[in-house]
C-alpha cells in the first residue's frame, strides 16, 4: 500500500471526525448580592440564550467589601436562577463558595 496515499485518507477521517464534533462553551454570568429587578432580567436573557445555543452557563454572586457578610443574599440570587431556568437547564454543579464568589454551573436539558 501507498504509504502517501494512507496518510492522506488517515486525515481526511480525522477532518471528518472533527466536523461532527460539538463544541460546548462555558459562559459566566456575573450577579452581585445588590443586582436590581431590571438588571436581573437582562442578565436572565443573557442566560437563557446562552442555553437555548447549548453552551453550559456559570453564575457568578460577587462579594465586594462589607457584602461578604451577607452570604444568605447571593444563595436566595443563585437560588432564583435556578427557578427561572428550571424548564431550559439543570444544576449541573450546586453554589459553592470560593474566596469572595459563589459559583454555580448550570448545563442545558438535551431535548
Amino acid at each position: 500500500m501507498d504509504y502517501g496515499k494512507f496518510k492522506y485518507q488517515q486525515q481526511k477521517r480525522q477532518q471528518e471526525a472533527k466536523k461532527k464534533q460539538t463544541v460546548i462553551q462555558i459562559k459566566e454570568v456575573k450577579f452581585r448580592p445588590k443586582t436590581d429587578e431590571h438588571d436581573y432580567q437582562t442578565k436572565l436573557k443573557h442566560i437563557k440564550r446562552f442555553l437555548e445555543e447549548g453552551d453550559r452557563v456559570k453564575a457568578t454572586v460577587f462579594f465586594r467589601g462589607r457584602e461578604i457578610v451577607h452570604k444568605d443574599r447571593g444563595q436566595s440570587m443563585l437560588d432564583r436562577v435556578v427557578e427561572d431556568t428550571r424548564e431550559l437547564a439543570k444544576v449541573e454543579q450546586g453554589a459553592q463558595f470560593e474566596g469572595r464568589t459563589m459559583n454555580m454551573m448550570l448545563a442545558p436539558i438535551k431535548k
